[in-house]
Formats: structure tokens, sequence, C-alpha cells
């Protein structure tokens, strides 16, 4: 089997970019996306597209999944394993519930699949530059095959072992994280703003004190720009602190803080943001204190 043909299902904003640095790498890439615009994109960057799993899996030593859900990751499956050679790899790279991942591996393994739990980080740009922190835990048969593509399209892989559910219980730590610190960008800009302080001003002080993160140096520029252009979703978050708060549920865990910031996520995807980047959180302390958070970050 030629170890560097690929099917790669999910050709979004970060799924297409990692797809282009595997064929920049010399890798032979199928790609498999439901939006016309998204298998055009990938055309246009050398691929080979196709609107079918099955299809995507035809012939290919790995296939990548890129999707956003574990719904999402397990309808391709069904539709793409019966089509997929005995011994390929499966490698998933959402973010999904540790318990999920875990018995996935499984089944998997069951059929003569080896699997790689391998949630990514790191954003869009990062995935456009080859530069993504990969998260992955599987079997060793899993790391061998997919470690070249992931090497392409990642700066940093963390080995997390040899079980799947350890590397997106690693993500899901992340996303907690990730998670709390936007919806506290967009309370602590709003708040300022309100209280009469400059939003180019504060954003330029809190970047070079003890209260940034790389979350608001990232986001609040979205905020200031008035561009809500989804890099990634309102959505996103409302899914993935979910998943926290399910883990929390199961493990007998309080989890106040990120309980509160999904009820943000939550409230923005209510008032119809859901589909806009996740900065948009700042759109709901907006309209309730009657403010705009606008500015230009300095040069």
């Amino acid at each position: 089997m030629d170890g560097r043909r690929i099917g790669f299902v999910g050709l979004g904003a970060m799924g297409g970019p990692m797809a282009a640095n595997l064929l920049r790498k010399g890798f032979a890439v199928r790609g498999c996306d439901l939006s016309p615009q998204a298998r055009a994109g990938f055309v246009a960057a050398g691929g080979e597209a196709v609107d079918d799993p099955a299809a995507a899996a035809a012939g290919a030593s790995l296939l990548l999944l890129a999707v956003a859900t574990a719904e999402q990751a397990r309808a391709v499956l069904d539709a793409a394993l019966p089509a997929l050679p005995a011994g390929a790899v499966v490698v998933l790279h959402a973010t999904v519930p540790p318990s999920f991942a875990r018995a996935l591996g499984e089944q998997l393994e069951c059929r003569g699949h080896p699997f790689l739990d391998a949630p990514i980080s790191g954003g869009r740009r990062k995935a456009e530059a080859g530069e993504l922190t990969i998260m992955a835990s599987g079997s060793e048969a899993a790391f061998a095959a997919a470690g070249p593509a992931l090497e392409a399209m990642a700066a940093k892989i963390y080995r997390l072992g040899t079980t799947p559910g350890v590397a997106s219980t690693v993500k899901m730590i992340n996303q907690h994280l990730a998670g709390v610190h936007i919806a506290a960008a967009c309370e602590a800009m709003a708040l300022g703003v309100r209280a009469g302080a400059d939003a180019t001003t504060l954003f330029e002080v809190v970047s070079n004190s003890a209260g940034s993160s790389w979350m608001f140096q990232n986001r609040v520029p979205h905020i200031l720009a008035r561009d809500f252009t989804p890099l990634s979703a309102v959505e996103i978050f409302v899914k993935d602190l979910g998943i926290v708060l399910d883990a929390g549920r199961e493990l007998r865990f309080p989890l106040p803080i990120a309980a509160a910031a999904h009820q943000q996520f939550l409230a923005a995807a209510a008032a119809g943001f859901g589909r806009e980047d996740d900065s948009a959180v700042v759109k709901v302390y907006e309209r309730l204190a009657g403010i705009e958070v606008e500015g230009r970050p300095a040069s």
C-alpha cells in the first residue's frame, strides 16, 4: 500500500490548509467536502476533490478526518469504511469527547484499521503555515504510518500514549482554557469601553501587561476591526465547552467558570451570531450595555 496516498475529509477553514500542505509536501491527496467552494479551492491548490467520503477513502493508506463533531465523524466513517483498504489508518483531527475517541479506536481496531486520536490546535493561520500543534494518542502502528503526514502539517506533535482518548482529554482542557479566555477578553473589553476607556489604548496596554493572554491578543483585534469573519465560530465553543461540561458531570467535578463561559457562547448563538467568529461573544455585552468596542490596534 502506498503510504503517501491520503483521503482527507473536511476541507474547511482548518482542513483545507492542512490538506494543501500535504500536497506541497508531495503526498497524493484526494480531498472530500460537501461544499463546492471548498472543493474548488482544493482543486486550485493542485488536489483531487470529491463529494463522497467513500471516494476519498478508496485506495488510501491514510484517511484523515478534519470534521467538526463526533456525529460528523461517525457519518463520514459509516460511508468511508466499506471503501477503505484493509490495514489503512484512520486519523481523527476533530475535537470530540474522550469517550467517543476511545470507543471509536476500539471499533476501528476490531475492523483492522489502526486509529490515531489526533486533535489539532493553532487556528487557521497556523494551519496555513503548516505549524499546527497536534496532540495524538494511538497505537504504534498508527503513529508509524501517520507520522510523515502529521509532520507535514504541524510544528509540534505531542505523542500522548497508545490509548485513544488521551489526546482528546488534553484537547478538552485546552478548549476549556481557550473558551474561558475568549469570553473573559470580550467581557473585559466591553467593560472597559462602557467605563470610558479607549478600546485601542486598552488593547495595547493589556497586551503588554500581566492580564494578557494568547486569546486576548489574537481575538481582540477582530473585535476592534469589527471583522467577525469566522476563523473559529461561536458554535465551535458551544460544542467544545459542552464537551468540557459533560466530562465534569461524568466525573462529578464542578466547573463553574467553564459553565459561565459556555452561557456566553450560548447567548451569542441565540442572538444569531453562531456562525460568526467566536469573538462575536462581545456583541452580547455590547447589546446589553449599548456600546460598541471599536478601534485600531497600534502598529
